[in-house]
C-alpha cells in the first residue's frame, strides 16, 4: 500500500492492489488554514477595539492616524499643495466611456465613443464626479480611501457614495480576507459615545471585489449596502495602506517645512531692526530747550519728544531717501575739542537669514519628491546648489506628462467601483478612459492638446 501524507502526517491519499481511498470531511482548524494561504501575514499584533465581539483594528497609534494626518497636511502648506495636484491630475478633466476595438501599429488603444446617452449620463453625472474627487482624496492623503455601493431593491448598484476617511475603521479579515468596515461619527473613539447607531457594512474582499459582488447579486443578497476599499499596496499593509508621504514625515522634512517659517517668524519679530545709531550731545538740549523757557519739565519733555518726532518724520520713509541732513557743532576755544556735535552711525544687521530659506526649499523638494511630483511642475526648481533645475517650459511639460503616466495605477483603481456601478446596469463592456489637457509647445500650432489616458 502507498500512502500520501501531507507535511503533517495527515494521510490524503491511499493506493493498494485492492483498492483506492482518500480523506474526506473538513479538518478541524480549516478555515485557520486557509487564512494563512489566502492572507499569510500575521494580524496577531495588530491592536483591536472589540465592538459587539466584533474585533476592530486600530489606524494608527492610538487609532488616531487619519487625524493626525489631515493635521499634518492642512498645516503643511507645500504637502497640502502637492497632495491637491496629484489629486487634480488623477482625476483630470473626468471620464470617457468607450470601447476598445484595437490597436494601432505604436500599440497604442484604438477607442470607439460609447455614445449610449444612459451611459454618458451615468459617468458625468455629479455622483461620480463627487466619488471621483472624495475618494481621490482620502487615497492619496492615507493611502486607503473606501466607498459606499448602494443597491435598489432589485439588487442594481444605484449609488456611489464615498466614504470620509477620518470615520471608519475595519475590522480583523476572516479566512477569506474579508472584513467588515464600522462606520462612526465617534472615530477615533470607541462608537457608542455620541453615535448611537454607527453603522456596520461587509466589505468585498480584496482578491476580486468584482467576483464578490457578482456573487452576492446571483444569491439575491445585494439588498443592503457594501463597501469597496480602495488601497494603494505600495507599503504592504493590505488593510490600513500607508500614504506615500509618509517617509518623508518620519525623516523630518515635514517637520523641518513646519520649523523655518516658524524660526523666520520668531527672528523677524525679535530681532533688533535699528537702522541707525544716533548721538546727540546734552549741550545741544540746554541750548535748544533752556529750562528757564518752561513752566515744568514735563512741559520741556513734551518739546523735545515733539522735536525728536520730527527729526525721525523729517529722516525716515521712502520720500525722504538720500535726503541731507545738516547739523552744527561747536569748537571749545579753550581746549580746541568739537562739542555739540551730532554722530550718526550705521547698524549693521548680523542676521541674514538666507540659508534658512535654501533649508526651506531643500525640504520642499523631498516633500515632493516622496509623492512623486518634480518641484519643476511648481516652478520650485533652485537656482544653484543639489536640487538645481532648469524650470523652463519643456522641464514643466515633460515632468507632467511623467506624472500623467505614473498616473495609470491609481486611476484604475479608482475605476474599479465605477466599472461595477456600469456593469450592475448590464453595460459590462464599457470601457472607461481619462481625459487631460497636455501642455504643447508654441511651435505646435496650440497651446493645449486633448489626450485620453
Amino acid at each position: 500500500m502507498q500512502i500520501l501524507f501531507n507535511k503533517k502526517g495527515t494521510p490524503l491519499m491511499m493506493d493498494s492492489t485492492s483498492f483506492f481511498g482518500e480523506t474526506t470531511g473538513r479538518p478541524s482548524d480549516y478555515e485557520e488554514q486557509k487564512r494563512k494561504v489566502l492572507a499569510p501575514y500575521s494580524l496577531s499584533k495588530v491592536k483591536t477595539v472589540i465592538y459587539q465581539g466584533l474585533k476592530i483594528m486600530s489606524w494608527g497609534d492610538n487609532n488616531k492616524f487619519p487625524q493626525t494626518a489631515a493635521a499634518t497636511i492642512s498645516s503643511t502648506s507645500v504637502l497640502n499643495t502637492g497632495l491637491k495636484f496629484l489629486r487634480t491630475l488623477t482625476v483630470g478633466q473626468g471620464i470617457y466611456p468607450c470601447r476598445v476595438t484595437g490597436y494601432d501599429a505604436k500599440g497604442n488603444e484604438i477607442l470607439e465613443p460609447v455614445n449610449d446617452p444612459q451611459v454618458q449620463r451615468m459617468v458625468s453625472s455629479r455622483m461620480v464626479r463627487r466619488y471621483l474627487e472624495k475618494a481621490s482624496r482620502d487615497y492619496f492623503k492615507f493611502g486607503c480611501a473606501a466607498v459606499e455601493l448602494l443597491p435598489n431593491s432589485a439588487g442594481k448598484i444605484v449609488g456611489l457614495n464615498p466614504l470620509n476617511a477620518l470615520f471608519y475603521r475595519f475590522s480583523l479579515p476572516d479566512a477569506y480576507g474579508s472584513c467588515k468596515c464600522l462606520i462612526s461619527g465617534d472615530w477615533p473613539d470607541k462608537p457608542g459615545r455620541y453615535d448611537k447607531n454607527p453603522k456596520l457594512l461587509d466589505v468585498l474582499m480584496e482578491y476580486d471585489p468584482e467576483l464578490h459582488a457578482d456573487w452576492l447579486t446571483l444569491k439575491g443578497k445585494m439588498k443592503q449596502p457594501v463597501v469597496y476599499a480602495l488601497r494603494d499596496s505600495w507599503s504592504n499593509n493590505d488593510y490600513y495602506s500607508e500614504p506615500v508621504w509618509l517617509p518623508a514625515y518620519i525623516l523630518g522634512w515635514v517637520e523641518i517645512a513646519h520649523l523655518v517659517p516658524r524660526f523666520l517668524q520668531k527672528a523677524y519679530k525679535n530681532q533688533i531692526t535699528w537702522k541707525w545709531h544716533v548721538q546727540i550731545p546734552y549741550s545741544y538740549w540746554d541750548k535748544k530747550f533752556p529750562e528757564q523757557d518752561f513752566e515744568s519739565v514735563e512741559a520741556r519733555q513734551k518739546a523735545i519728544q515733539k522735536s525728536m518726532d520730527d527729526i525721525e518724520r523729517n529722516l525716515c520713509g521712502t520720500e525722504n531717501a538720500e535726503k541731507p541732513l545738516f547739523t552744527h557743532y561747536a569748537v571749545n576755544e579753550a581746549n580746541g575739542k568739537i562739542e555739540e556735535e551730532w554722530k550718526i552711525t550705521a547698524l549693521d544687521n548680523k542676521y541674514k537669514g538666507g540659508e534658512n530659506l535654501v533649508t526651506s526649499a531643500a525640504a520642499n523638494s523631498e516633500i515632493l519628491f516622496a509623492l512623486l511630483v518634480n518641484p519643476n511642475v511648481f516652478g520650485a526648481g533652485m537656482p544653484g546648489g543639489t536640487y538645481a533645475g532648469n524650470q523652463g517650459g519643456s522641464n514643466i511639460r515633460e515632468a507632467f506628462l511623467v506624472n500623467i503616466a505614473n498616473a495609470w495605477i491609481d486611476r484604475q483603481n479608482l475605476l474599479d467601483p465605477v466599472k461595477i456601478y456600469l456593469k450592475s446596469h448590464g453595460y459590462d463592456d464599457v470601457e472607461l478612459r481619462f481625459r487631460n489637457t497636455v501642455l504643447t509647445t508654441l511651435d505646435s500650432g496650440a497651446g493645449t492638446q486633448k489626450t485620453l489616458s
